[in-house]
This record gives C-alpha cells, structure tokens and sequence, in this order.
C-alpha cells in the first residue's frame, strides 16, 4: 500500500440530471435524493484513497443554500480533505447549473468521515494524505478544527444538567408555550 496520497488522486467528480422523479412536493429536487448522491461520491472517494470499501460514520453538517431545480444538471466534486488511521474526511461541494443559459448554483457543502474497512469488516489503516497547495493546508487545519470544536461541543452535552427553573427564564424568549 502506498504511504500517502495527493486528494487529486481520489477526486471524484459526479454529474446528474435532475428529473421529474427526484422531485418532491413543492417542485424541487428532493433533499433525501441529494444526501444519498453525497454519500454515494463520498464512498467513492473514500474508497479510491483508502483502496478498501468504506462506510459513512458521520456527516458533519448539512445546508441546502440553494435549490436545485428538475432539469438541472448537478454536480458533486469530492476530494479527500483529512486522515486519520482508518478514516477520511470527504469534502464534497455540490452546484447545480441551468443547462439552457450556464447559469451556476452553489448549493451544498457537505464533510463525510469515512472509516475504510477490510475484508472481515475491520477497521483497516489508510494512507495518508499528501498536502502540497496551500487549500490543501487549509482544508486539513480546518478539519482538525472542526474536530476540536466537535470534540468540546460533545464533552459540553456529556455533562449537560438540567435545571427548569434556570431554563424557564431563557425558554421565555423563544417561540414555546411553557406549562
């Protein structure tokens, strides 16, 4: 197994047409439909760096900026962003474009970890990630980041305690009838 990989090595870009079916009620190309193409070219990424089959263990945040509308073609492009010892952070951006007049959307910005696994199902190492832009740096620090953040918010709801009578005064400046 090689010792480390450039991101462009895993890079994988996917195009669809949005049609009719992908739609939901109001017209718009259902977000369930987006999140199974993202974690579909997480996979794939995932996999061509790690060499293994991978499965998703987490998704870190997932906003619809945008719309995507039927008969536009969107576009994920993913690439390998953070390693770990069996795992990978997938970055994937996803941007819809008008067909008839080019006109672009970002729409997504979306983090996969994904931890490859061998052949009995085991949490196997992955090569490590070759940084050489200055995007490269920035995205790998951002991941570290991230997880730190992930890290401090887990521990704060780990030992979070509940006092009504503390929250009764805060739950007054929301949108909640309180009995």
């Amino acid at each position: 197994m090689e010792t480390y990989k450039h991101n462009s090595e895993s890079a994988v870009v996917l195009s669809q047409l949005m049609l009719p079916s992908h739609s939901n009620f109001g017209g718009k190309i259902h977000g369930g439909f987006i999140l199974s193409l993202l974690d579909q070219v997480a996979f794939a990424c995932a996999s061509k760096h790690s060499g293994h089959y991978c499965v998703t263990a987490s998704v870190d945040r997932v906003d619809f900026l945008n719309p995507v509308e039927v008969g536009e073609l969107l576009t994920l492009k993913s690439s390998v962003n953070y390693v770990g010892n069996t795992s990978m952070v997938v970055g994937v951006r996803v941007e819809s474009e008008n067909i008839q007049n080019g006109t672009k959307k970002h729409c997504n910005s979306s983090y996969f970890t994904m931890v490859a696994k061998d052949e009995n199902g085991k949490s196997t190492q992955v090569p490590g990630l070759e940084l050489s832009s200055e995007d490269d740096y920035r995205r790998f620090i951002k991941n570290i980041k991230r997880m730190e953040n992930r890290a401090k918010h887990d521990e704060t709801f780990a030992n979070f305690e509940f006092d009504k009578a503390e929250y009764e005064v805060i739950l007054r400046n929301y949108n909640v009838k309180l009995d």
